[in-house]
């Protein structure tokens, strides 16, 4: 897509620190990392959310995802990582993305996403739960 920051790096027309280039995705270092290392995946069409993404594409792009997800542990030494994708709020570029974070015991990333919150109690945390699952079906 014309503008697509993204899609030009997939077309290979701007210049990105590539990790992977697959049928299923390309997978890049992020420009403003969290943290050394953070790989951003992202399919190789135009999509903006997950939602957009077909099922039969599924398999190949998490497969994907997971693959990255296990090379970022091994490859930098760090003791997990965080995977995390935005839909529409907090989305920096349309287009959709997985972010593969590196992360240590200690690193300090506790809060930096979101603020936590608590349900008031059993019942409301039921009524949410059933919202979502009402949706669902």
């Amino acid at each position: 897509m014309a503008g697509c920051v993204f899609c030009g790096i997939v077309a290979g027309e701007v210049p990105a620190f590539r990790v992977a280039d697959e049928a299923d995705g390309v997978a890049f270092l992020d420009t403003r990392p969290v943290f050394k290392g953070h790989v951003l995946v992202v399919p190789r069409t135009h999509l903006v959310t997950l939602a957009d993404l077909p099922a039969d594409a599924l398999p190949g792009y998490f497969g994907l995802v997971q693959r990255l997800a296990v090379a970022v542990e091994a490859g930098l030494g760090s003791g997990g990582t965080f995977v995390a994708m935005n839909n529409k709020v907090s989305q920096s570029v349309p287009h959709l993305h997985t972010h593969v974070v590196p992360r240590t015991k200690g690193d300090g990333l506790r809060g930096f996403f979101w603020p936590r919150t608590r349900y008031a109690d059993d019942a409301e945390a039921e009524d949410f739960a059933g919202r979502v699952a009402a949706a669902l079906a």
